[in-house]
């Protein structure tokens, strides 16, 4: 029988059921969609680091109570305490939460990550990192940064970068909401499970008293099956992302789309103009170079550059486009944000470049990753 627990207090953000070998979190704040308030991100930091420790562990499963996975991080509460006049305690939160997803995707047991709903933002970093994804006919998928004044961050320009073709810097820069088969057509998600099938699958993963992936993924390909993409699927316009997402500049990828769209009457090319051009300018910069450096760098690399872009962003030097965003989206609703720099061509190269340097404050630290040991080699592959 699952014992069942609330951590921390009494306090009941994160739920606990344990059998014998399996850990399951359940993020549990159903009204906010799940969204990741800094007290959560340090129970599941606690909770990963107990588990690892405890040898009779041999898995983690985590989803999340009601209609979402998780919608993201509590940006909401992060911009109000920076408007009370100190950015650190902003950075203390994406600290911690980068070092989650760090400990997550460097994890030595495999991690089930159930996605049956919405997953968005810190809601990706929280799963993706993970050995298993397990999308459904509920699972909606999005990095809607750009349109709030941030970037793909939470490790992103590590797993964006890593879709195929160019697919990533599409999702990246336009917020695009991918579906459960989407998901798991560009490898967001390992396996499609229908949703009625998931107390079978927990069932089953809940007896399971080993750490062999092979054994684990076996499990759930039992109750898998690969779903059929709509037809106006994104993931059917490869060849004409891979087209424009691939170009050098923001400024580029536009026009690229743009010649496309007279060459054809497709309402696709259109929208995803308008989403570019929705989007924060300064955004859609920082996120395009951030994508490209992914590429080439591990995971741990890449949140640490993630690190130094969000603290430039909450200090607000260059752009405030940040608080603007949360304003106009989360705030007071109205969907209009006042970019500032309004354009892509009043960004220049070395605006961009500012994104990527150390902070220039003496208390100031790079993101301090923890040591991690006796890795599996997908953990190990990802260094």
């Amino acid at each position: 029988m699952a014992q069942i627990s609330s951590i921390n207090g009494g306090t009941d953000q994160v739920l606990v059921e344990e059998t014998s070998s399996v850990r399951t979190f359940i993020l549990n704040r159903p009204k906010q969609l799940n969204a990741l308030s800094h007290q959560m991100i340090s129970q599941l930091l606690e909770l990963f680091h107990v588990s690892e420790r405890d040898s009779n562990v041999k898995m983690i499963i985590l989803k999340g109570n009601g209609r979402a996975f998780c919608a993201g991080g509590d940006v909401t509460a992060v911009v109000h305490n920076v408007r009370r006049g100190n950015w650190k305690l902003g950075a203390d939160y994406f600290r911690e939460e980068f070092t989650l997803n760090y400990v997550m995707a460097t994890y030595s047991k495999p991690q089930v990550s159930i996605l049956n709903g919405i997953v968005m933002g810190g809601g990706a970093g929280a799963s993706v990192h993970g050995r298993f994804r397990v999308a459904t006919e509920k699972s909606v998928f999005a990095m809607p940064e750009t349109a709030l004044g941030l970037f793909p961050d939470v490790g992103a320009s590590y797993f964006y970068s890593r879709l195929p073709g160019f697919f990533g810097e599409y999702a990246g820069l336009t917020g695009a909401r991918l579906d459960g088969a989407e998901m798991l057509a560009c490898g967001l998600a390992t396996h499609f499970v229908p949703s009625e099938r998931l107390p079978l699958l927990e069932q089953a993963l809940v007896k399971v008293n080993t750490s062999d992936p092979d054994v684990i993924s076996a499990i759930i390909s039992r109750f898998s099956h690969i779903p059929k993409l709509k037809e106006g699927s994104p993931y059917h316009k490869m060849k004409i992302i891979d087209r424009c997402f691939s170009r050098r500049t923001v400024e580029e990828i536009i026009s690229a789309l743009e010649s496309e769209a007279l060459n054809k009457n497709d309402d696709w090319v259109s929208s995803t103009i308008q989403s570019l051009k929705k989007a924060s300018p300064t955004s859609l910069k920082i996120s395009l170079r951030s994508i490209r450096e992914g590429r080439l760098q591990g995971v741990g690399s890449c949140l640490i550059r993630e690190y130094r872009m969000v603290c430039h962003v909450l200090m607000g030097e260059f752009s405030k486009d940040f608080f603007e965003g949360c304003r106009a989206l989360l705030i007071d609703k109205d969907r209009n944000p006042k970019w500032e720099p309004s354009r892509l061509d009043l960004i220049r190269d070395d605006d961009v470049d500012c994104y990527f340097s150390k902070i220039d404050d003496e208390d100031w630290e790079d993101l301090k990753l923890p040591p991690r040991s006796n890795l599996p080699p997908y953990a190990i592959a990802k260094l």
